[in-house]
């Protein structure tokens, strides 16, 4: 319970750095419609941050849906044949063993 704290606080930690060293950083925002001119930098940065997450939720909540649907029993799905399979069923060795030096041959 306490490292949840103590990675909240250096998160935060780090946020408060980054908005130091970007409060005389200003930039415009063009968004077709209206231009917001001298928009600082850190609020530039956490509202597309903010956006973004927003934009993701339709994806995890599909994901979600998909996660609760009918899932396969172990009898449907399919077996993979390798080749030690065959071998095996006929009680031969795979690889085979040759005749030569070092197993070659």
């Amino acid at each position: 319970m306490p490292w949840r704290l103590i990675g909240f606080i250096i998160i935060f930690a780090i946020f408060l750095v980054f908005i130091a060293f970007n409060l005389r950083n200003n930039c415009d925002i063009n968004l077709i419609f209206r231009v917001f001119p001298e928009v600082p930098v850190y609020l530039t940065a956490f509202s597309s941050f903010i956006l973004g997450m927003l934009c993701s939720i339709p994806f995890i909540l599909g994901i979600r849906k998909k996660e609760g649907g009918k899932e396969c029993a172990p009898e449907e799905k399919p077996k993979k044949k390798f080749p030690w399979s065959k071998a095996a069923e006929k009680g031969e060795e795979f690889p085979p063993k040759s005749e030569g030096p070092y197993g070659i041959g």
